[in-house]
């Protein structure tokens, strides 16, 4: 599953998104990094024709539940395994109470283990756009009282999937981010929880490019 991967800078996302963060983040994201997230905004009217279609917050790569001790929890809730976030502890609340966000990345990056040794892959959309990573978000209160956001990555199985199914070790299931198509972008940001498991789908693969980076 995907523990590294690029973010757009604030010029891409204006262009993308027309919203960008007002705080800092980082471009080059592995878990417990600061990286940018989108979500449907949370002060306004919806049924508003004028109001954004998105919000854009900076958080950490890795969701942090209100029962942490600290930031190291988010090396391990980085992916949510989209069949069993409804019921593990790291996910439930997020996902029973309908936390969609989109995590915009410009590349992601899977190890390539066919040669015997692990080749970190870029894989980038094949039309030189955002990948738009469908993911949960949650908010946490540091020991300064300090509210800290993060996010995790949704992901579905890619046994079958033609490009994604030769990344990860021989033997172990294959897996792949949920990368929404753009025309569902603001449907997933507004759905509730009972409609989440309809956007967990591949990616088609035709639509995506990968470069070994050695």
């Amino acid at each position: 599953m995907c523990s590294r991967y690029e973010a757009p800078d604030a010029d891409q996302l204006m262009h993308a998104f027309g919203v960008t963060p007002d705080q800092g983040m980082q471009s080059e994201l592995w878990p417990g990094y600061i990286g940018p997230f989108l979500r449907a905004p949370q002060a306004s009217d919806p049924d508003d024709e004028a109001a954004p279609a998105f919000e854009a917050l900076t958080g950490m790569f890795g969701l942090l539940l209100f029962w942490a001790k600290d930031t190291k929890l988010a090396r391990r809730t980085y992916n949510a395994r989209s069949e069993t976030a409804d019921s593990k502890p790291s996910f439930r609340s997020a996902w029973r109470q309908g936390q969609h966000c989109i995590i915009p990345a410009t590349a992601i990056y899977e190890p390539d283990w066919r040669s015997g040794k692990a080749v970190p892959t870029r894989i980038t959309r094949a039309d030189g756009g955002l990948m738009s990573i469908a993911g949960l978000w949650e908010h946490w209160t540091n020991p300064d009282g300090e509210t800290v956001h993060s996010y995790s990555m949704l992901t579905v199985n890619a046994d079958d999937h033609t490009l994604m199914q030769n990344y990860h070790r021989q033997g172990s299931e294959k897996r792949m981010v949920v990368v929404l198509p753009n025309g569902a972008l603001k449907d997933w940001l507004t759905a509730p929880a009972s409609e989440s498991k309809a956007f967990m789908r591949q990616y088609p693969a035709d639509r995506l490019q990968a470069e070994p980076r050695p």
